[in-house]
């Protein structure tokens, strides 16, 4: 019964497989985060500015037809935000494993435009002032979510390239001593290989 099962996945595959019209990918990405904290000001005081950080992971696209191609990813990404206070600056950095969903439509040979969700998991949280060093992880919910706009560029050798703005749909703050509500948001620019 096991094989026969398998066989029918198999034989499933193989048939969707054949007769979509775009190609089967795996590949890997990295690149630049311009990142922000929005919505409230948390304490009253300052402001909030943005942080660079990177973004590095996989990918998989699957085509659905001619025109459209679902492409999971799986990205380990540094949010967060810089927050100008009064006395100084002082870095809010998030970093997450993110695991974009998107929807791709081909627009032309090698140019698509992207949207999906975009579903985070926070691994680690510091609060910097050049200084010293504070972990805050206690104070930011566990997970985000967000959705995830762009567009993306493939040569035929492989290389791609993307543009993509996540904006945070969801309060990431934990923090019992605040009423503020704040999203991540993020602006990536990407470079990557897909084969």
């Amino acid at each position: 019964m096991k094989k026969i099962l398998l066989f029918t996945a198999f034989a499933i595959f193989a048939f969707v497989n054949s007769h979509a019209q775009g190609e089967f990918r795996i590949g890997f990405k990295a690149g630049v985060n311009v990142a922000s904290i929005g919505g409230d000001d948390t304490f009253g005081i300052g402001s909030f500015g943005s942080r660079t950080g990177f973004h590095v992971g996989a990918l998989v696209e699957i085509p659905i037809n001619e025109k459209f191609s679902v492409q999971p990813e799986l990205l380990y990404s540094a949010k967060g935000s810089n927050y100008d206070f009064s006395s100084g600056d002082t870095d809010i950095k998030l970093d997450y494993i993110d695991v974009p969903i998107l929807a791709k439509y081909h627009i032309i040979q090698g140019l698509s435009a992207e949207l999906g969700p975009v579903i985070g998991v926070l691994v680690k949280a510091d609060a910097d002032n050049g200084d010293e060093t504070e972990d805050i992880k206690e104070f930011y919910k566990s997970t985000d979510i967000g959705i995830g706009i762009g567009a993306s560029y493939r040569l035929p050798m492989g290389v791609f390239f993307s543009l993509r703005y996540n904006k945070g749909l969801t309060d990431i703050n934990d923090n019992p001593d605040t009423n503020a509500k704040n999203q991540n948001n993020v602006f990536q620019v990407s470079a990557g290989y897909s084969f």
